[in-house]
C-alpha cells in the first residue's frame, strides 16, 4: 500500500532531479530544519499542529496528575491496611481513617463501618451481612469511578493524534500536487511546502499519541490493582465483622471491648 509519506519522498526524488545545482549553504541542525518545516507550513497545517500541541499539554497534564494520585493512593493504602491489621476496635479505624483519606480502600472502610453503625449502634455482630456486601462493592465502585475520571481523554487523544496528524500529511500532499500543478515543474520550490507539512505533522501525531496510550495502559494496570485490593480488603473487612461475638448478659462498656475487630 502506498502511503502519503511514499508520495512525499517520491516528490522531492523528483524535485532534485529537476532542479538547478544547488547553491552552498550551511547544514542547519535537527532542531532549525523542524522550525524550518514548520515556518513552511501552509495554515491548515499549523492549525493541525496547534490542535495536537493542545492535546498533548492536556495528556500530559492528565499523566502528572494521575501518576500522583495513584502513588498517594498506593502509599496510602498500605499504611491504611497496616493500621487497620493492627487495631483492636471499630472504632480505632474509624478514628484515624482520615489520615489515609487518599486510598480507596478508606472510602470502602467508611461506608460499610457506617451500615454496621445504623445497624447495630456500633457494636455487636451485624444483623444483615448482606447488606454490608452490596455497602462494600457500592463503595468499591465509587472509588474506581474516582480514580479513572479523565483517563478516557488519555485513551481519546492517543487514539485520534495520529489521524489528526494523517490530515495534515494528506493536506500537505495535495498541497504539493497543486504547486506542481501551477509552477509547470517538478522544482523544490513547488513541493517543499507540501512535503514539510506532510512529515511535521505525522511525526507530532505520533509524538503525541505514543505517550499518551502507554500512559493509559499503565493506568489501567493500576487500576485493575486497585479494583483487587479492594475485593480484599472487602472480603477481610466483612470477615472481622461475622467473627464479633456478642455474649447476651455483657453490661455496655464489656460490648465496647468485645466488638472489636477479630482475626
Amino acid at each position: 500500500m502506498i502511503s502519503p509519506v511514499h508520495i512525499a519522498a517520491f516528490l522531492l526524488l523528483q524535485a532534485e532531479d529537476g532542479a538547478p545545482p544547488p547553491v552552498a549553504h550551511s547544514i542547519t541542525s535537527g532542531a532549525g530544519a523542524v522550525l524550518d518545516m514548520v515556518r513552511n507550513s501552509g495554515p491548515i497545517a499549523i492549525a493541525v499542529l496547534v490542535v495536537l500541541l493542545l492535546g498533548s499539554l492536556y495528556s500530559w497534564a492528565v499523566i502528572l496528575g494521575k501518576s500522583s494520585v495513584f502513588r498517594r493512593a498506593r502509599s496510602k493504602s498500605r499504611s491504611f491496611v497496616r493500621a487497620f491489621r493492627k487495631a483492636n476496635r471499630l472504632q480505632e479505624i474509624a478514628a484515624v481513617s482520615e489520615q489515609f483519606k487518599p486510598s480507596p480502600l478508606v472510602t470502602v472502610f467508611d461506608e460499610v463501618y457506617e451500615t454496621y453503625r445504623r445497624q447495630t449502634g456500633g457494636f455487636g455482630p451485624p444483623k444483615n451481612i448482606t447488606a454490608l456486601e452490596r455497602t462494600a462493592q457500592s463503595a468499591a465502585s465509587e472509588s474506581l469511578t474516582v480514580l479513572e475520571r479523565r483517563l478516557t481523554w488519555l485513551a481519546t487523544i492517543g487514539a485520534t493524534s495520529p489521524f489528526i496528524g494523517l490530515f495534515g500529511t494528506v493536506m500537505g500532499i495535495v498541497d504539493a500536487f497543486h504547486g506542481l500543478g501551477t509552477e509547470g515543474a517538478a522544482t523544490l520550490r513547488a513541493v517543499a511546502p507540501g512535503v514539510s507539512e506532510a512529515l511535521i505533522t505525522t511525526a507530532a501525531g505520533l509524538l503525541v499519541a505514543i505517550p499518551a496510550v502507554i500512559a493509559y495502559n499503565q493506568f489501567t494496570a493500576s487500576l485493575r490493582e486497585f479494583a483487587s485490593r479492594m475485593d480484599e480488603f472487602s472480603r477481610e473487612l466483612l470477615n472481622s465483622l461475622e467473627e464479633i461475638n456478642l455474649q447476651p448478659n455483657q453490661d455496655p462498656m464489656e460490648r465496647e471491648a468485645t466488638s472489636g475487630l477479630h482475626r
